[in-house]
Formats: C-alpha cells, sequence, structure tokens
C-alpha cells in the first residue's frame, strides 16, 4: 500500500492499536538522547507525535515533518506548544520544511520507506550543524528478513505498507559517504529479551 495514504488511513487508530515496533522505537529514542543536549530539533517522521511530545522538554524549538496529513492532523490536536512548528513534507524532494541548521534530526520509524539512503543523509547533512547528531530510529533489519513490515488492521482487512530492507552496513556507508561518523550503533528487544531477535536498530551520527 502507497505510503501516504496508508499512513493517512492508520493516522485515527495509530496511537491505539498494540505496537511493539512504536513503542519501543519510542523508548529506545529517549535513552538515546536523554544525555545529548540540543536546542534545535529536525523531526522526519514525526507522526501522531509520540516523540514529539519529549522531544520539545528537551529543545527550545523543534520542526516536526510527516508525509501523512492524517498523522499530522493528530499530531497537532494533541500537541499545543510554541516549541513546535508542524510541517507537512515529502524527504524525497526538497526539504521546504527546513529554512536552517538544526543541533539535531531525527528519523523514527521512516527510512524502511525510503529506497536511496544515500540521499536522505545527503539532505540531512545540509541540515544539521557541524558537529550535530543524527538520530536513527528503525525497525531491525532482522525483523525485516523474518518478513516483518509495517502493517494494520482495517476495515478493509490488513494493510501491509510499501517497505524496503535496508542492512546495517547500509545505513553506515550511506552515512559515511555523507560526511557522517558513526558515533553509536545499538539494538533493543522485545521484553529486554536478549536471547530473541532485536525489534529496533538505531544509530547515532555526528556531522565532521
Amino acid at each position: 500500500m502507497k505510503i501516504q495514504e496508508a499512513y493517512n488511513n492508520w493516522a485515527e487508530q495509530y496511537d491505539s492499536n498494540k505496537n511493539r515496533t512504536r513503542d519501543l522505537e519510542a523508548i529506545s529514542l529517549q535513552n538515546t538522547l536523554q544525555n545529548i543536549p540540543f536546542e534545535t530539533c529536525l523531526e522526519i517522521g514525526c507522526g501522531t507525535g509520540k516523540n514529539t511530545e519529549w522531544l520539545i522538554q528537551k529543545a527550545q524549538e523543534v520542526v516536526a515533518v510527516d508525509f501523512s496529513e492524517g498523522m499530522l492532523a493528530v499530531a497537532q490536536e494533541k500537541i499545543n506548544s510554541d516549541k513546535v512548528e508542524f510541517h507537512h513534507g515529502d524527504i524525497t524532494k526538497k526539504w521546504n520544511f527546513a529554512t536552517k541548521q538544526f543541533d539535531l534530526v531525527t528519523f523514527s520509524l521512516v527510512l524502511e520507506h525510503i529506497e536511496n539512503l544515500s540521499d536522505i543523509f545527503k539532505k540531512a547533512a545540509d541540515f544539521v550543524v557541524t558537529g550535530g547528531i543524527v538520530y536513527v530510529g528503525e525497525l531491525h533489519p532482522f525483523k525485516q528478513y523474518q518478513g516483518t513490515k509495517a502493517r494494520f488492521e482495517s476495515d478493509n482487512g490488513q494493510q501491509v505498507l510499501t517497505c524496503f530492507s535496508h542492512h546495517i552496513s547500509d545505513f553506515t556507508q550511506a552515512a559515511k559517504q555523507n560526511g557522517f561518523q558513526i558515533a553509536e550503533i545499538n539494538e533493543y528487544f522485545d521484553d529486554d529479551n536478549r536471547n530473541a531477535l532485536p525489534r529496533i536498530l538505531t544509530l547515532l551520527l555526528k556531522k565532521r
């Protein structure tokens, strides 16, 4: 199913559905960024604002972007803060929603829907300050290898979204090619069970 249409349809029930990937990625973002100072943040894939609410507790300014008008509508209804600006945007095109460089750029459960990682990291490099940080939180490739994809139940049955499998080396090579050094890689497990396959992969990148 096409990404924009799918997330528009999913928006109304996204927060209430059982979703281990959504919930664990929120934990991973907070764990990864809790000790990192930042005043400005460009949040790519803000969705219904699950991470926006936490980011505005640390940042003075958050520009929150999503491809889905439905998801943005939910986020804007939930969050009333002069620290955040919500924008509709397609990150595969020109980033008209960004007009300056930020201390932090975050990607949450976004890049599985993007075929060309290098293009996205190139754009991210343009909009993060030197020494700034990029956070990536994604469904782990090991889960993708088993066929796990973003999906939800609708009145028309189960909807499975268009996804692309990216190996860990795909992320790291695309990052290095576009001026980032790999500061940290972590994996998060359901119920912290490290004998099972990890669900979430996180990368912390620093612009050289």
